[in-house]
């Protein structure tokens, strides 16, 4: 049986979030059996902080609240929603791995969805490049790079712990410049506590397609970004970008090739799928993904949809659209309830209007750039503004509590290498080789199966150098190890190549299939052989028959 609400709000980002508070608070009670909040995750994140985060300054506690607390008075229901059926108006939710699948009717549906991250345009980035759009990202990457500075402290080839303790970080806007901050700042205070590190200094690459840092904040503060960052070590390449990735390498456009076994991605995203296609049932146009509204956020001609955040395209100004900031979400969602409030009572929405406050961006430690009311700050000043700022719009009194803390012991005491999560061992783990890059080198540990979805692998083994080829729908297994689990031979990607290393679990399950199918072939020659005999046997019969 479905559930049904008034309002149902689809997303839980800034927008979703502040529009499901401040409606539940205006109804008062019994607004649970009203309005329904869909999120794919239960927090509200605050994504301003989530570099931080990976930079060992917060705990990934300090930047999240729960959503049921943020919006009490709102149902809140965890999952991640598959469709919306606009005629029927119903919500399709997929609520988990043990429950079925739940429809929610609604009488008003608000779009708050944002968008997604899609790194597909880059061969070899959804494989081997991480995002920073989460928490669970954040602590991903926080242990990234604690597990390669692990790995390059017992490394004894001066390459490979170059490799080690190089990071790409992709995309030159806030979150790519305040990640290479936090970062850079962070490899600098950890590698000191690692012995065999001491005398090596890491490496990290910040690629930019633009001339300068941080567009949206104009180009003389983008370029002091620029200084300080290369001020504290952080190579900026602009103007040009990464149009391949592998386990080893980034590939510029421009043609260097930076090694490196860690790549964060701060661009690639994209439309929310579900938003498309809510678009082509109501046959309309989305500007860049987006949804066109009225200025009071309600779609022109469906009294009853309303959408917000990044989704939408909200008229400002009378020129554009809304930028996609969290400032505006945040203000987007509170008004889009009050216009609901007044609906639901039979009024008239309003439009939304708001004056930019500014924006603002730390670039590591001590140091921002900012612009407040059209006024530049940069250096400390901007820095401590950035603080203070964000602290204020830190949604709840315990976490701002702990982030004060956090900041004011992060100022005597070394950023925290404790490593909470383990290294990634995916059964089944995609990767992405650029020709001529190795896959194998013959006498290591063959940890897995090499299952080659696309491309071509090239194995060369024994003293001559004997070849065999390998094409889309082959498999190296343990056929080509020796006893003690070793390749026996070098795999040269002969060119641009995926495959699928399997291990663990995935190893022998394809080992138990294999064998399965071994037998099922055995007992087919086993019958047809029966088959065989036992023609034979009555032919015999037959003709001793005849003969007597």
């Amino acid at each position: 049986m479905a559930m049904k609400f008034e309002v149902v709000i689809i997303g839980g980002g800034f927008a979703g979030a502040y529009c499901a508070r401040t409606l539940a608070r205006a109804l008062g009670a019994g607004s649970e059996s009203r309005v329904a909040l869909v999120s794919e995750d239960n927090v509200l994140t605050f994504q301003p902080m989530l570099a931080e985060v990976a930079g060992s300054t917060l705990s990934p506690l300090d930047v999240v609240n729960p959503l049921r607390t943020f919006c009490r008075g709102a149902n809140v229901l965890h999952g991640a929603v598959r469709t919306v059926d606009w005629a029927s108006k119903r919500v399709r939710l997929d609520a988990g791995q043990f429950t079925e699948d739940h429809h929610i009717e609604f009488e008003h549906l608000v779009v708050a969805l944002g968008s997604v991250v899609d790194f597909h345009q880059v061969p070899g980035m959804a494989q081997h490049g991480l995002p920073l759009k989460t928490v669970a990202d954040a602590l991903r990457l926080r242990s990234a790079v604690i597990h390669r500075l692990e790995e390059a402290n017992l490394a004894t080839d001066p390459e490979a712990r170059r490799r080690l303790l190089t990071i790409v970080i992709v995309g030159g806007g806030y979150t790519g410049v305040e990640t290479a901050g936090q970062l850079a700042d962070f490899l600098e205070c950890a590698h000191r506590q690692y012995w065999n590190l001491r005398d090596v200094q890491p490496r990290v690459v910040l690629v930019h397609s633009r001339a300068h840092l941080l567009a949206e904040i104009g180009e003389k503060l983008g370029d002091y970004a620029q200084r300080v960052l290369e001020g504290r070590g952080v190579e900026v390449v602009l103007n040009d970008r990464v149009i391949e990735v592998t386990r080893d390498f980034a590939v510029l456009q421009s043609g260097p090739v930076i090694e490196t076994h860690l790549i964060v991605s701060t661009v690639g995203n994209a439309p929310s799928p579900v938003v498309l296609d809510l678009c082509r049932q109501l046959e309309i146009t989305p500007p860049r993904g987006r949804i066109p509204t009225e200025a009071t956020m309600r779609v022109s001609g469906h009294p009853n949809l309303w959408a917000a955040g990044d989704c939408a395209a909200i008229p400002w100004n009378g020129e554009s659209s809304c930028p996609p900031t969290a400032q505006f979400a945040q203000r987007q969602g509170t008004q889009l309830a009050r216009n609901l409030v007044r609906v639901l009572g039979g009024g008239e929405p309003r439009s939304f209007k708001h004056r930019d406050l500014g924006q603002l961006a730390t670039i590591g430690e001590h140091a921002a750039v900012a612009e407040v009311f059209g006024v530049h700050f940069h250096g400390l000043l901007a820095w401590w503004l950035w603080r203070t700022i964000y602290l204020a719009k830190l949604p709840g009194l315990l976490r701002k509590l702990r982030v004060m803390t956090d900041w004011t012991f992060e100022l005597f005491f070394p950023r925290d290498i404790s490593l909470l999560l383990p290294a990634p061992a995916e059964p089944m783990r995609p990767m992405h080789f650029r020709q001529g890059e190795t896959v194998f080198t013959e006498g290591t540990a063959g940890r897995g199966f090499v299952a080659l979805r696309k491309g071509r692998i090239v194995m060369k083994s024994g003293p001559e150098g004997e070849e065999r080829t390998f094409r889309a729908g082959m498999c190296l297994d343990d056929t080509f190890q020796n006893a003690d689990g070793m390749w026996k031979g070098t795999a040269i990607a002969a060119e641009a190549s995926d495959v699928l290393f399997l291990s663990g679990v995935a190893r022998e399950l394809f080992r138990q299939e294999v064998r399965e199918e071994v037998r099922e072939r055995e007992e087919e020659r086993a019958a047809a052989n029966g088959n065989r005999a036992s023609e034979a046997e009555s032919g015999s019969v037959d003709a001793r028959r005849e003969a007597t």
